[in-house]
């Protein structure tokens, strides 16, 4: 079944991505906060709600959408999103080798200084060329300060996308999480905001800007090996031999 969510001449935000761009994900499912698993990491297109594993047979009939999360940001794989509305000019990222969108603004801890190359529409976020936009939200919420339709970038898409069966195979009760990137954030990295997963920024992010909150790029752990903060490697690397302690003599 296809579903076309606009009319004649609609310029406001549809039900469902009204609600995606406000909803609250990852707090713990009031219906199931007993069980194990409870995080609300799911989105029902026709419900406009967020909801956790444990309400997907109750949803069974319905268009799902899995969020995902990076540093405390949601996240959503380009592929899946792509099928809803165009994510033309929005700057994505790669984590775990997928590719994902942003779903929200992210505050900076700095303002953006005047004459920046390349920044977000809408909220002044450096960017990598040629992207005008650093998450869903921005493009939407600029589109609809401009007064443009939002009906030329939503899609018409088939439910049987986001069907219920993407998920039939979780365990609900166990230890598996929501999908393959919560083993891998289990295991050290992943897309379940982790440290230790890894971010692939433009490469002018790897400088030092007053427009961003820093590039953060982490390297997984090898087994077996510990890391010592800089400082501590630092100073022992600088320290210097004392004088040999010798017996005195008889």
């Amino acid at each position: 079944m296809i579903i076309n969510h606009c009319g004649a001449a609609m310029a406001a935000k549809p039900a469902w991505l009204q609600a995606l761009m406000a909803e609250t994900f990852f707090g713990t499912c009031l219906l199931h906060e007993n069980r194990r698993k409870s995080e609300k990491n799911v989105f029902c297109l026709h419900c406009c709600l967020s909801i956790c594993p444990h309400c997907l047979s109750s949803h069974r009939a319905h268009p799902l959408l899995q969020v995902r999360r990076y540093v405390y940001h949601d996240v959503i794989r380009l592929g899946d999103l792509e099928k809803l509305i165009d994510c033309s000019h929005i700057q994505p990222y790669t984590i775990n080798g997928a590719k994902v969108i942003f779903l929200n603004y992210r505050p900076q801890s700095r303002p953006c200084k005047q004459g920046s190359s390349n920044a977000c529409f809408t909220c002044d976020r450096i960017l990598q060329e040629p992207f005008h936009f650093c998450s869903l939200s921005c493009k939407v919420d600029h589109m609809v300060f401009q007064g443009q339709d939002l009906c030329e970038i939503l899609h018409r898409f088939d439910e049987s996308d986001f069907s219920y069966s993407q998920f039939e195979s979780l365990r609900m009760d166990g230890l598996e999480g929501i999908d393959d990137d919560a083993a891998a954030a289990a295991a050290g990295g992943g897309c379940g905001g982790t440290p230790n997963s890894m971010v692939e920024e433009p490469p002018q992010f790897n400088k030092a800007s007053s427009c961003s909150e820093g590039t953060h790029i982490f390297k997984r752990k090898n087994k077996g090996t510990d890391f010592l903060p800089a400082g501590i490697v630092l100073s022992l690397s600088s320290r210097r031999k004392g004088a040999p302690q010798r017996a005195p003599l008889s």
